[in-house]
């Protein structure tokens, strides 16, 4: 009796140890069944208590009542699916006659509570089917990206984690061109370095514009085609953009194959249905600080500025067509910009915001496609470096975080695949010069 005392008080203390400093852990090898548990014998009451059940059908009732039962109770969504996840729990429901999945994303916060989970999230499938997404720890503490996790086929490569446990991919099929704000210290950087990581492996020319002399884009230039580190320079590489973009049309304008005999699915209108041996390279423009191409402080560089700017919208109208899209980063990115700003953010259709340092700023994302991220996006602590809302023009937004990603391990991506880094002619002037550079003989890898 002693020693099953003994083993039950090292099991619990096990646990406890797990959960305080190990939470993926303690949930991989004790949280998942409890908490399975705990929603199958709540789940019932849980529905009812949140109002999440509906009434016996009229039949049930005149049954019950000509054999003289009890009244049937409410009937609660059947549960289609349990499975366990590394985060969390997933729980597909079948919704009964007269329900609506708008009452389960509004009953997300008391299904948290109800369950004792560290959060909910709700998402409708089909007609008639939701998914209720329960995480067991908060995931974004210390964010662990899954080992399988990347999707080079459809152009899209994992930049964060979200609050649910999922990946977020920056997709550039989908969103070929997006807004990335913050304030200083918030995590720009970190996401910036993510993402040049995470593109670095595949075959995408990779152009950044870092007005501050280069300290942030420069010591990743092995993998960079093209670089420019004042606003001077940004002009003619953005000038540089258009021209490889109309030449690129002209191949597919050659290439289309309208003629009858081609198949509809084999019409080119944008290089990703050219043939792959025809295909020009896709091109990412990184942009580290917008604010810094729009200011100017006399006539030469307004029209400076207008040049950019102009350069700008043509990219993000026509771009995605001649596969060049864009990451555009800054802390603020409003109307105080100048004309034509307002016209470039529309084309951003991607939006993500890091912590900012007031609801200005904070509209300036959101306030056009997903107003309730607007209030979320403010509450970000300062403590939490890192963590995001992103949003997107469905109006839907998610809580997400990068994970840390030191610039030394950027560096030894980059300069590991630094021999995919395509040549472009349109680009080579602005090639950067990294001949200085130290090779690094072992790079380290980075779980990003």
């Amino acid at each position: 009796m002693e020693r099953l005392t003994f083993a039950l008080a090292l099991v619990v203390g096990l646990a406890l140890l797990l959960k305080w400093w190990r939470p993926a852990w303690y949930w991989m090898s004790f949280g998942v069944v409890l908490a399975a548990l705990r929603v199958r014998i709540r789940y019932h009451s849980v529905m009812d208590a949140c109002g999440l059940t509906v009434p016996p059908s009229r039949w049930r009732l005149a049954l019950a009542r000509a054999t003289n039962r009890p009244v049937p109770e409410p009937r609660a969504p059947r549960i289609c699916r349990i499975r366990p996840t590394r985060t969390g729990l997933v729980l597909r429901l079948k919704l009964r006659a007269g329900q609506d999945a708008f009452d389960f994303a509004a009953a997300t916060d008391r299904l948290r509570h109800s369950f004792a989970m560290y959060g909910v999230t709700s998402r409708e499938l089909r007609a008639g089917v939701v998914e209720l997404r329960m995480t067991g720890y908060d995931v974004l503490k210390r964010v662990q990206m899954p080992a399988a996790k990347t999707a080079t086929g459809a152009f899209r490569v994992p930049v964060a984690l979200r609050e649910d446990g999922s990946v977020h991919y920056r997709d550039y099929r989908a969103v070929p061109h997006a807004l990335t704000l913050g304030a200083t210290e918030s995590g720009k950087s970190v996401y910036q370095r993510n993402l040049v990581a995470a593109l670095a492996p595949l075959d995408v020319a990779v152009v950044g514009i870092d007005c501050k002399q280069g300290v942030e884009l420069f010591p990743l230039a092995r993998r960079f085609s093209a670089l420019a580190d004042n606003p001077d320079t940004a002009a003619e590489l953005l000038d540089a953009l258009v021209d490889h973009m109309e030449g690129v049309y002209r191949t597919i304008r050659t290439h289309q194959g309208i003629v009858s005999a081609v198949r509809d699915a084999e019409i080119a209108a944008d290089i990703w249905d050219l043939p792959a041996g025809l295909r020009p390279t896709p091109i990412v423009v990184l942009i580290d600080e917008v604010a810094e191409l729009a200011l100017f402080a006399n006539k030469e560089q307004e029209r400076r500025r207008d040049r950019i700017v102009t350069a700008l919208v043509r990219l993000a109208q026509l771009g995605r067509a001649a596969g060049i899209y864009l990451e555009v980063c800054g802390q603020r990115f409003g109307s105080e910009l100048g004309k034509g700003i307002t016209m470039l953010r529309a084309q951003l259709t991607g939006r993500t915001a890091h912590r900012v340092n007031d609801e200005t700023s904070a509209n300036m994302a959101f306030g056009d496609i997903a107003p309730d991220a607007v209030l979320a996006a403010i509450q970000i602590p300062s403590d939490m470096p890192g963590v995001a809302i992103a949003g997107d023009s469905t109006g839907g937004w998610s809580r997400i975080r990068a994970p840390h990603t030191s610039l030394r391990q950027a560096v030894n991506i980059c300069n590991r695949h630094a021999d995919r880094a395509p040549d472009l002619p349109a680009l080579e002037p602005f090639r950067p010069a990294h001949s200085h550079l130290a090779t690094v003989k072992d790079p380290a890898p980075v779980a990003a």
